[in-house]
């Protein structure tokens, strides 16, 4: 099969250096400085999806998709996503995402434009000899050593009708969500979060083999204490900038505040004092639950265990037990908090992807929702069958019409 490749381009810019550390330790309002002017100029798709090839020029911070459901406009918002750590907005294989009769990989590269000039970043996937997919990322045409070097440039939140039953649905779903807010604040979370699962899953079956020397338990363990407890304090910053963003929002803004309330999935909620203390503590306790943990067959402790409560602050009601336009509500004004909070974290700008936001808002809410993005100074991407939801925007967005793969 032949790889699926671009052109390469004769315009290169050094990478730029990322100001953005992990979330702060506190708890009181958030300072939002004025974020870096950065946006994507130009995109360029091969063999995903639907498209066979495709390139788009983008010249406005509003980019609308409108046409017929299965058209492709999700795909081109998944494309986007990929741009980014982690499977995308879809979460879905690479077979998968590989377009029927293609190549068997596929490629995504954009051009962003951002306060050190134009960044060129791309993700490809392609079959190796033996058939196995792996990706690649290049910024700037030089190879990347991980995909985490993309945050070092672009940060990405979205919003998908997949999410819709988020407060509803199972804990792991909420987890994955506020993994996925923590990234886009702090790079290395993604990673810690791999290396305790795959630590884990070897703790878990040596347990359940009953083959696992102490020493070997012992070692995973520590491993396991060290990257799970930082993997719930970050979670619970981010939580609490987050709540303190929520606070700052105006009384009478058209979508509901949210109170959140953080599980940490450890046996004490207190995760504060020294960190080896806590460490140490963790580790004591899953050497004393071997016994447990084998007889269940799984670890019964730790920030895979982790949940998040969201109320209804207005109504004192849980979020899951509220209506389904008021659960969009809220999962709205927690997706532009968290985007507020990103530009305040790292200096720059988020890109939005918003699929179908607009089907369920009335028409105050929908012109509402386009003036809060565009006061946050975003770049966003809209979907939508119907062209008309988007009148709100008239003269401040690019409007583009998808059909079977095809964009105009």
């Amino acid at each position: 099969m032949t790889p699926v490749t671009f052109p390469h381009d004769d315009h290169r810019t050094p990478p730029a250096s990322d100001p953005a550390t992990g979330p702060e330790a506190q708890r009181g309002p958030v300072s939002v400085p004025l974020a870096l002017p950065s946006r994507l100029t130009s995109l360029r798709l091969a063999d995903f999806r639907n498209y066979d090839v495709l390139r788009l020029e983008l010249d406005s911070r509003f980019t609308v998709l409108t046409g017929e459901n299965g058209a492709g406009k999700t795909n081109l918002m998944e494309a986007v996503s990929l741009l980014t750590p982690g499977r995308g907005l879809r979460r879905a294989a690479y077979p998968e995402i590989a377009r029927v009769g293609g190549s068997g990989g596929f490629a995504v590269q954009a051009k962003l434009l951002g306060e050190d000039g134009e960044v060129d970043i791309a993700t490809s996937v392609r079959p190796d000899a033996a058939g196995a997919l792996s990706r690649i990322v290049r910024i700037n045409e030089t190879q990347a050593k991980s995909a985490d070097e993309m945050l070092d440039h672009l940060r990405i939140v979205w919003l998908t009708p997949a999410m819709d039953g988020l407060f509803t649905g199972p804990a792991g779903d909420r987890r994955r969500f506020l993994d996925r807010l923590v990234l886009t604040v702090d790079p290395a979370h993604g990673r810690r979060a791999t290396d305790y699962e795959r630590a884990m899953r070897s703790r878990n079956r040596l347990l359940s083999e009953d083959r696992g020397h102490d020493s070997w338990l012992s070692g995973i363990e520590a491993q396991m204490a060290e990257l799970g407890l930082a993997m719930a304090i970050a979670r619970g910053e981010l939580v609490g900038l987050l709540q303190a963003m929520i606070a700052e929002a105006p009384a009478d803004q058209p979508f509901p505040k949210a109170d959140l309330l953080l599980s940490s999935g450890y046996a004490t909620e207190d995760l504060g004092g020294p960190a080896v203390a806590l460490e140490d503590a963790a580790r004591e306790r899953l050497a004393r639950q071997r016994s447990l943990d084998r007889a269940a067959g799984r670890t019964l402790e730790g920030p895979h265990r982790a949940d998040l409560a969201v109320t209804h602050r207005a109504k004192a009601m849980p979020a899951a037990l509220s209506s389904t336009g008021e659960q969009k509500a809220l999962l709205i004004g927690l997706i532009l908090a968290h985007a507020k909070l990103v530009r305040a974290m790292s200096g720059t700008a988020p890109v939005l992807l918003l699929d179908e936001i607009a089907a369920h808002l009335d028409p105050g809410r929908r012109a509402a929702l386009f003036d809060i993005i565009d006061g946050l100074g975003v770049q966003s991407f809209m979907t939508g069958t119907d062209a008309s939801l988007f009148e709100a925007l008239q003269g401040r967005a690019q409007h583009l019409r998808v059909d079977d793969g095809r964009v105009g």
